[in-house]
């Protein structure tokens, strides 16, 4: 498709999907108590009352429930996924059917039809926006800096029916934007370093309630989930390499541990590198660890980091798979480029053969949790969203007064999603003395 001049209301599979979406929906809405009360003061203090929300996001359960949220806050939503795998068609339809979000996603589209969803988006005309990755942002900040060259082709021709001014007024009106993940934070600031942010952003992923326990909990269940229902693997006995010691790196070594694998983990920072080890875990490099495992997992938000080089080194049967939010970190052109040709052996494992051994790799690089299953529990995504939703309250009120800066939630705020989350899990914790209060904030306290 080519990214439209006159946006459709919606583009997904099916609507006749709907109900079971509606169900799968209601069901993740159990687990996500922290969201349900924001939601019911959202609705009755209407924070977003006018506002025109476009995200970029996947599209789950989990990220249904976060848009009924918004729009029982009173916005009009425009909705793209973040990753040609990760939509769930059913949950599409249920949004557009029972919430009248215009949602513009369909798993496993292809290249043109991804970024025409993402013009789709961007022409709903946003006061802010919602990223997971910063397509939407980075999108805008090209049509700003009249870099159209550097736009996606769907996104290029949509912008080049536009008006010098209508181009202006799209990115103009948008207040301010929140950003899901590390890998967006990082392009983000990259951004800001260069002075040239256009309005302000929430990097909710600097929330201690979203990376501390989405990427290291989430992701550490979800991607073994992924990759065990893509190939059926025994992770007991088998030898995991998991590239990058961040949150996401940490979760995942530490559940393929769990589940009786010897893990190896590769870094270029020597001090997650010693973090490794002192955790107990194997640190060496890439080309030393590539004939040792059975399962490689890369988690690092960089591009290439297991390359012809590595895979040639690779054992036979051995299985790679992606959990960084882009595919960009498996160099799949110079597999494809050694190993002449490919075929899937399985849904989402395409076989790859070099020198007479087969390379496995999972759903096309993308990322495994969402290509291969359903993305993380909706007990964690709760946290994430709690963030997203009140990320969202924060630009309504205060855009005119934020920088055009990346910033991070109030810690106050950070703090309350912890409190009602233990809240709704029925733990108690115990609360300062005045006396304990005097004492940490006085200085001249002796021994």
């Amino acid at each position: 498709m080519s990214a439209p001049t006159a946006v459709a209301k919606y583009d997904v599979k099916d609507l006749a999907l709907a109900d079971e979406g509606k169900r799968r929906t209601e069901w993740a809405e159990r687990s996500m108590p922290v969201l349900r009360q924001i939601r019911a003061r959202f609705a009755r203090e209407q924070p977003l009352k006018g506002q025109k929300l476009s995200a970029c996001l996947h599209v789950t359960t989990e990220t249904a429930n976060l848009m009924a949220t918004l729009r029982a806050a009173g916005a009009e939503i425009a909705l793209c996924a973040s990753n040609p795998l990760s939509t769930q068609d059913d949950v599409a339809a249920h949004l557009v059917r029972d919430h009248g979000v215009h949602v513009y996603a369909i798993k496993g589209e292809d290249h043109e039809t991804y970024y025409g969803h993402i013009a789709s988006a961007l022409a709903f005309g946003p006061d802010m926006t919602q990223d997971d990755g910063a397509d939407l942002v980075g999108s805008l900040h090209m049509i700003a800096l009249n870099r159209l060259d550097d736009l996606a082709p769907p996104i290029r021709k949509w912008v080049e029916g536009l008006s010098q001014a209508e181009r202006k007024a799209l990115v103009g009106a948008v207040r301010g934007s929140t950003e899901e993940t590390t890998t967006g934070v990082i392009r983000l600031k990259a951004m800001a370093k260069e002075g040239i942010l256009q309005f302000p952003i929430i990097a909710v992923n600097d929330s201690n309630t979203k990376h501390m326990f989405d990427n290291r909990y989430g992701t550490g269940q979800s991607t073994l989930d992924g990759i065990v229902r893509a190939t059926n693997l025994l992770l007991a006995g088998s030898t995991v390499v998991v590239a990058g010691y961040g949150w996401c790196g940490r979760g995942v070594a530490s559940r393929a541990r769990g589940a009786g694998a010897s893990v190896i983990v590769t870094e270029v920072d020597p001090l997650p590198a010693l973090e490794a080890r002192m955790d107990g875990f194997q640190v060496m490099p890439m080309a030393d660890a590539a004939p040792l495992g059975d399962l490689f997992v890369t988690l690092t938000g960089n591009l290439h980091v297991i390359r012809p080089e590595h895979f040639a080194r690779m054992k036979d049967g051995a299985i790679v798979a992606n959990s960084g939010h882009f595919n960009v970190e498996l160099d799949l052109e110079g597999l494809t480029r050694i190993a002449g040709e490919h075929r899937e052996v399985r849904h989402l494992v395409d076989e790859y053969v070099v020198k007479g051994k087969r390379i496995m790799v999972l759903g096309e690089g993308r990322l495994i949790n969402l290509a291969a299953a359903e993305g993380h529990p909706a007990s964690v995504m709760d946290m994430s969203f709690a963030n997203q939703a009140l990320a969202a309250e924060l630009i309504a009120k205060e855009w005119k007064t934020l920088s055009k800066a990346v910033h991070r939630l109030p810690v106050a705020v950070d703090q309350e999603i912890a409190r009602l989350k233990l809240q709704s899990m029925g733990i108690a914790i115990d609360t300062l003395t005045p006396e304990q209060v005097e004492y940490l904030a006085s200085w001249d306290a002796g021994t």
